[in-house]
């Protein structure tokens, strides 16, 4: 994840740099079902409203907590599938808040209503994210279910109104690219807290439908409006939070706007974003799957790894048997083409490697989603 609001806050006030340091234990997104009541186009999980069967118990699911925190883990993504068509989601949420962990609510929103909001506040969820697809007709077209954008807005309204931080999740494609600037108009209109600009990815149904990938020209303009959106509100003095997931070509891309603009403080951003160090995959990010199975993160879902049910966690992640694992653990990662030679490698470190492994059938390939020129690579 790719957090522009604080290297924005760098550019105005610069903190000291430091070595790059993971985090004790990765942060966990948990699939805990994979039912859903939507078909989204762009689902990694390829989720529909049925129940798939020999997903973790509650009581599966209670000691697997445990397991992750004796791995040091500091923060669970509760996801699915929609996680609150789960029968025991607020216990879940419950008990993972009393044993200290960040917890985090992943939801379409469209199941978020006046008859469970009380429920889902007393859960006291550190954030809530909602994914939005663009704005009215292209949401429910995206979402494939008539009023899903509005069903969504008033769950984000709910939220917000109950005190609990919000954020819109967007991922970006050829055919929901004009929607942006409307989100973005959107989060200033409803106080929303975060805005989650997520690059599409090639995994579930984002793979089936990678042909509608955005151009990269589409990504560049809107990492520039993301910039210059993100800055505007610190010069007013609004706090909100701006970032990307799945393509880390964000961080060297963020160099070279402010070589641009801000030319005096590009050697210090330079060494923030070396300290940032890039794509997380199999190191600071995890994926538990409804199944119990372990992936290096959530589009890695065609790559097991190992079953919770039949090892611990913390063993697991620190396996380094497995191939991909040891080379994403990797300084620097074992990566080839444009990205062995890339003068930024230190600071996306080879990006998601998915793209590359779906595409090419090389999990080192160049990333073919990286959409820096050969020259702004070169420098």
């Amino acid at each position: 994840m790719f957090r522009i609001s604080q290297f924005i806050a760098e550019i105005d006030t610069p903190t000291p740099v430091g070595p790059h340091r993971s985090p004790p234990g990765p942060v966990v997104i948990w699939n805990l079902l994979r039912r859903c009541n939507l078909t989204c186009r762009h689902c990694y999980s390829v989720s529909t409203n049925t129940h798939f069967p020999g997903e973790l118990s509650t009581e599966e699911i209670y000691r697997v907590q445990d397991d992750l925190k004796a791995a040091r883990v500091p923060v669970l993504i509760l996801s699915g599938g929609e996680p609150l068509l789960h029968p025991d989601i607020y216990a879940i949420a419950r008990r993972a808040k009393s044993m200290g962990f960040y917890v985090a609510l992943s939801s379409n929103g469209t199941l978020i209503d006046a008859s469970n909001i009380a429920a889902i506040a007393e859960c006291d969820f550190d954030y809530v994210g909602i994914s939005l697809d663009g704005l009215g007709a292209t949401h429910d077209r995206f979402r494939q279910q008539q009023g899903a954008f509005d069903a969504s807005l008033h769950a984000i309204r709910l939220c917000r109104d109950h005190g609990l931080k919000i954020g819109v999740r967007y991922t970006m494609t050829r055919d929901n690219a004009d929607d942006l600037p409307g989100l973005l108009q959107l989060v200033e209109d409803e106080g929303i807290d975060r805005f989650y600009f997520s690059h599409l990815n090639y995994a579930g149904r984002g793979n089936k439908n990678r042909a509608e990938d955005a151009q990269h020209k589409l990504t560049r303009q809107a990492m520039e409006l993301l910039f210059d959106t993100c800055l505007a509100y610190r010069r007013r003095g609004v706090h909100k939070e701006f970032t990307t997931g799945n393509n880390d070509a964000d961080g060297p891309f963020f160099l070279h706007w402010v070589r641009r603009h801000f030319p005096q403080q590009a050697e210090h951003i330079a060494g923030k974003l070396r300290q940032w160090g890039g794509n997380a995959s199999g190191q600071n990010v995890a994926n538990i799957d409804n199944l119990g199975v372990v992936h290096p993160d959530t589009m890695w879902w065609h790559y097991p790894l190992a079953n919770v049910r039949d090892k611990a966690f913390g063993a697991i992640w620190a396996d380094l048997s497995d191939p991909l694992m040891a080379g994403l653990k990797q300084r620097p990662r074992p990566v080839e083409g444009r990205c062995a030679g890339c003068a930024h490698l230190a600071i996306c470190n080879g990006n998601t490697r998915v793209r590359a492994q779906q595409l090419t059938g090389n999990l080192w390939a160049e990333d073919p989603g990286c959409y820096l020129t050969d020259a702004e690579i070169a420098a």
